[in-house]
């Protein structure tokens, strides 16, 4: 073909935007913007719109209405570490293998987290708040654009000006301005991590010692008398095997619930704190709207585990009942018709469906490694086919007050073997939602106990196999103090559990 033909080709379909540099652009921007809120230790039934009686959310409970919520979100393991090593990986902590006390997050897994797989397709990427775990040095600076970690100890950080603002209302500033600074050349992805609503584990003096509150929330839910929790009656901690009576879960309950003030003080802080995270919400739904990103932002809100709130006798996380591994879960997609909006969905989702899902919305691949699902198809109002039916769940961390287990949470049964200790729990939802009977040892359960034996270990294998010790860290050379962000990334374990 002549040159001159050639020419004349490529002008004609720039012409009609065919091979536009700036139709490339546009086609880029259109992709949504995504922000991404975690919370600590909140459990799924602690929001307004998940039908909580006392607790104000009305800014998460907004979001819910205007996209969609999962009530039967769980996560893969109880605990911040390794919630959060599968949130941003794709991966259950059998195959990651990241928790308190390992070495950092492989890079294999690091190079296909969600921010590093946008960061490459021309996302934007920021993050703010708990990073909660450890990656190779280069990690960081692959995954994200912006890279802003602040932890707790104390929530109250003093400012220039001698006052002192929370850690809570810190991650809203820094996330405003992140999205202030946005250019509209290119989308963003930011993840927005709150330390809150995570007890302030060395301070025990009930309410604003150990879960010290936002300002900007003083006073709410002073003058009432709170319920005692569901499942209180001492029969039902009696009714636990003794490793657990001895384990963190009892532990932590005479830190926070052990006595009727104590209660009331600890518990009215605790919710304080939600609303306080709930008001952050509200601040950067409104930066959003005031920079008119609003309409091509999905926003994304979670938690990183369950949490017992004196609960059988029990605090913390960790183990296999309900309230240990349930959280709530709302994807608000603005683009998306009003006639899908506010719906409450059922099926069985988890932690490790986000980062697909997060890569789906923005139209990038999703690496073959992943292990959960997309749940666009959830949003556009569609039903996935082979929707998964049960999961695999276990909490493999080193730590003689939390005792290992590995099992499966199907729709009608719950298995789940606490292999150090020689016990299996075998719960039929159906027939005992509160999960009060242990029916592993009842003779006309033995043909379920077998299959969920079975496919414990089935699913245990796909995922890496009966579980080995964990390898030692390596011990890391000492940091200058000038390189704090560094220091706050490796010396992860400053989280308490």
């Amino acid at each position: 073909m002549p040159s001159s033909v050639i020419n004349l080709t490529i002008l004609s379909l720039l012409a009609f935007g065919i091979m536009s540099p700036s139709a490339n652009a546009a086609e880029k921007t259109a992709r949504p913007n995504i922000v991404f809120f975690l919370v600590d230790d909140q459990r799924n039934d602690t929001l307004g719109c998940a039908g909580h009686p006392i607790i104000k959310t009305p800014n998460v409970d907004a979001l819910a209405a205007a996209g969609i919520r999962f009530e039967n979100a769980f996560v893969t393991t109880s605990i911040c570490a390794a919630s959060r090593a599968s949130i941003l990986t794709g991966l259950v902590e059998r195959t990651h293998r990241y928790t308190f006390g390992t070495p950092p997050i492989a890079s294999k897994f690091g190079e296909e987290s969600y921010p590093a797989v946008l960061k490459r397709n021309g996302y934007r990427t920021g993050f703010i708040g708990k990073f909660g775990v450890s990656l190779s040095r280069d990690m960081i600076a692959k995954m994200f654009d912006s890279f802003q970690p602040h932890n707790r100890n104390p929530y109250h950080k003093k400012m220039p000006d001698g006052s002192t603002r929370h850690e809570t209302q810190i991650a809203g500033d820094n996330a405003i301005q992140f999205i202030k600074s946005q250019t509209k050349q290119s989308p963003f992805c930011l993840s927005i991590s709150f330390n809150a609503v995570h007890a302030e584990d060395g301070d025990k003096r009930p309410g604003i010692g150990h879960y010290p509150w936002p300002k900007i929330v003083d006073g709410m839910y002073e003058d009432l008398t709170l319920p005692e929790p569901r499942l209180s009656n001492p029969k039902v901690f009696e009714s636990q095997p003794p490793f657990l009576k001895k384990s963190f879960n009892r532990v932590r309950y005479f830190w926070r619930w052990d006595t009727p003030d104590k209660f009331q003080t600890n518990m009215k802080a605790y919710y304080r704190m939600i609303s306080g995270v709930d008001h952050v919400v509200g601040r950067v739904q409104k930066a959003l709207k005031q920079q008119g990103l609003d309409q091509n932002t999905v926003i994304i809100y979670t938690g990183d585990n369950g949490y017992y709130m004196g609960q059988r006798g029990f605090a913390g996380k960790w183990s296999h009942y309900e309230e240990s591994l349930r959280v709530p879960l709302i994807i608000d997609d603005p683009r998306e018709p009003k006639s899908l909006s506010g719906r409450v969905l059922k099926p069985m989702v988890l932690n490790i469906d986000i980062p697909p899902t997060i890569l789906n919305l923005a139209d990038v691949k999703i690496p073959a490694q992943y292990q959960g699902r997309s749940l666009l198809p959830f949003i556009k109002g569609e039903t996935p086919a082979n929707w998964r039916q049960d999961f695999f769940c276990e909490h493999l961390m080193d730590n003689a007050g939390i005792p290992k287990w590995e099992g499966v949470r199907g729709k009608r049964y719950v298995y789940a073997r606490y292999f150090e200790n020689d016990f299996e729990f075998l719960h039929d939802l159906e027939a005992d939602p509160d999960q009060l009977i242990n029916f592993a040892n009842d003779p006309n359960y033995a043909k379920v106990l077998k299959e969920m034996r079975k496919r414990c270990d089935e699913l245990r294998d796909g995922y890496g196999g009966p579980f080995k010790a964990w390898p030692k860290p390596k011990k890391r050379k000492k940091l200058p103090r000038k390189n704090l962000q560094t220091r706050l990334i490796l010396n992860h374990q400053r989280h308490s559990l």
